[in-house]
């Protein structure tokens, strides 16, 4: 399962020129059932059957999750909220377009 995921992150990734936008090394890897997104060795973001997920500052986790735009991101059902993470369910039923600001804001946050 894991490898759908890395194949969904690393096309849109790479359709939305994120590599070409930032000055950092972007690396995207599987993990349990899901891939990470890198930026210089430090997790920035995740597309997992949880949703795609982005590092953010908490004021904009808690303004996302409050809005109802987002959730908290758990990897788990009962599992704990992973801090300084949104999750957007359903990723692939929103333009692509949506999350090119998001994955240059997750890069900036761990950089």
């Amino acid at each position: 399962m894991a490898k759908v995921y890395l194949e969904k992150l690393s096309h849109l990734i790479s359709d939305l020129d994120i590599a070409d936008e930032v000055a950092v090394k972007l690396e995207a890897k599987h993990f349990f059932s899901g891939a990470a997104l890198y930026a210089n060795q430090v997790l920035c973001a995740s597309w997992s059957p949880a949703g795609l997920a982005f590092k953010l500052t908490e004021s904009e986790v808690t303004k996302l999750i409050d809005s109802g735009k987002a959730k908290p991101l758990r990897y788990f059902e009962k599992g704990h909220v992973k801090k300084g993470y949104a999750v957007f369910e359903n990723p692939e039923m929103m333009k692509k377009t949506r999350w090119k600001n998001y994955f240059l804001k997750a890069i900036e946050e761990v950089s």
